[in-house]
């Protein structure tokens, strides 16, 4: 009587040590399960797991177990024990079918009991290491995202970046950015995804919306389906389950939202995971700004890099250049010098060109890199450095009068039409090693109003010696005499000339 509980107890010590031993949980589950069994001689047995995060470890149980909630009145007996994460029921061990063999007695839901918190305890082991490497995951992104951004150059490849790892630590089905927009919502404006991200870049959030008054105050927002809660609003919401919706706020600045969607009947997020997502947001969103300032400090460094480059050229080699004009000039009033009249004047009239062209070179060095020029001036040095990649060499250009004061835009939008088509026209001859540009806003047309006059020659032929086509006028709308354009070869030595003029 005495001699069959030992082999029964001995082999349930067994059991517990292999479920102690294994590193795998569903493998150590698998153990108690089969042990559950074979210790109460039950036909089946399974782990019912309720608790929807632990759905990697659900439907565990040995052949013919009685998977319904209550069995049928033809089935054999069933004995259910809960297993227990600390105070936290999250599902149960049961067994069925011993036909034959009586019901379950105290001793069997005894074992069961051990065995069941046996299960919870290798559970909450495993939640503890699984949230260990959460940790270390969500740290580690953090971090790289962090030397990522610290390194790249757009802002765009910036958010994508802090899209797509969240993304990826997440387990989500996409990671996007939103902006706050002038009416007073959120449009999204970067998405990672495998599927079309494209086609969600441009949704947004409707003003007035609850989820935009936590947001835009700073508030995370976690939502169980993202189809069917009301407070979103988005053209895409429909494709979603649970979501998380995070503030980049950074030094009381918010930068934007970090949304981090999963497909509809997705696994919920868990606490861990919303703390460890949100913290990465903030950090994140510190990255952000710290990049952000760090492109402005290297583009502060390239505008004094310029401006002390244009300082030079004016202070040394403008004033040098004029200093040797001035000796020259002199020189030419000089007894004696009427034999070598011509070439000091040529060499004058070459040092004020050159004159010229340094201090379109200093003005060029004083608009923002990367930035579109504001007035004519800028804008037609950008068209001679456009036109200099296909010609080959740097046309020149120089300015007389106050051309971004005195044009205004209308004119100066023709005005820069008219140049794209000349320097199109020069560059299409393909035997042009000169060109040169002229903007006059200080001459008068020929009936005496203020103009500006567009002048562009070049070297070049058509073949006959002369040629061209004549840009479009431009001008008022006036009449045809207020604007006009004219080609032809004005030069010695052949070329092409071409006129533009408009009145002011």
């Amino acid at each position: 009587m005495t001699a069959q509980p030992a082999p029964r107890l001995t082999r349930l010590l067994e059991a517990l040590l292999g479920a102690g031993t294994d590193l795998d949980l569903r493998a150590v589950l698998r153990r108690i399960v089969d042990g559950a069994a074979e210790l109460t001689g039950a036909g089946g047995a399974a782990l019912v797991v309720t608790d929807p995060r632990e759905g990697g470890i659900a439907g565990i149980r040995t052949p013919d177990p009685d998977p319904g909630p209550e069995p049928a009145p033809q089935t054999a007996p069933l004995l259910r024990v809960p297993v227990h994460v600390r105070d936290e029921e999250i599902g149960e061990l049961r067994l069925t079918g011993r036909p034959g063999s009586g019901p379950f007695t105290a001793e069997d839901e005894q074992v069961l009991r051990v065995l069941a918190a046996q299960a919870g305890i290798s559970i909450g082991s495993a939640r503890l290491y699984e949230t260990a490497r959460q940790r270390e995951r969500w740290i580690e992104g953090a971090a790289a995202v962090t030397t990522a951004l610290l390194t790249e150059e757009g802002t765009d490849d910036a958010l994508t970046t802090v899209a797509e790892r969240a993304r990826m630590l997440a387990d989500a089905s996409a990671g996007v950015i939103l902006h706050p927009t002038a009416e007073g919502g959120m449009e999204i404006v970067t998405a990672s995804t495998p599927d079309d991200p494209d086609d969600m870049v441009g949704a947004t959030i409707a003003p007035g919306s609850p989820v935009l008054e936590q947001l835009l105050g700073g508030e995370p927002v976690f939502l169980d389906d993202s189809a069917t809660d009301p407070r979103m609003t988005t053209r895409v919401r429909h494709r979603f389950g649970p979501s998380m919706m995070l503030p980049l706020q950074a030094s009381g600045r918010l930068i934007g939202t970090l949304a981090l969607p999963r497909r509809r009947g997705g696994r919920p997020y868990t606490d861990v995971e919303r703390l460890l997502a949100t913290q990465f947001a903030s950090q994140a969103a510190l990255a952000l700004v710290l990049a952000d300032a760090r492109r402005g400090r290297e583009r502060l460094a390239v505008y004094e890099d310029r401006d002390r480059i244009a300082r030079d050229l004016h202070d040394l080699v403008v004033q040098r250049l004029f200093a040797t004009g001035m000796m020259l000039e002199s020189t030419r009033r000089r007894p004696g010098a009427r034999e070598v009249d011509d070439i000091l004047r040529q060499a004058v009239d070459e040092l004020r060109s050159t004159v010229r062209d340094v201090r379109t070179t200093i003005l060029a060095l004083q608009q923002p890199p990367a930035e579109p020029p504001t007035g004519l001036r800028g804008r037609v040095l950008r068209e001679t450095a456009a036109a200099a990649a296909r010609l080959g060499f740097a046309p020149s250009a120089r300015f007389l009068g106050a051309v971004d004061t005195r044009v205004p835009g209308p004119v100066a939008d023709r005005l820069i039409t008219a140049l794209r088509h000349a320097l199109a026209e020069a560059c299409a001859r393909g035997n042009v090693s000169r060109v040169e540009i002229a903007v006059d806003a200080a001459a008068p047309l020929a009936d005496g109003r203020a103009g500006v006059r567009l002048t562009v020659f070049d070297d070049g032929t058509d073949g006959d010696g002369a040629g061209g086509v004549a840009p479009e006028g431009g001008g008022t709308d006036e009449s045809a005499a207020d604007a006009g354009a004219g080609v032809g070869g004005g030069r010695p030595g052949g070329g092409t000339t071409v006129t533009w003029w408009s009145p002011l």
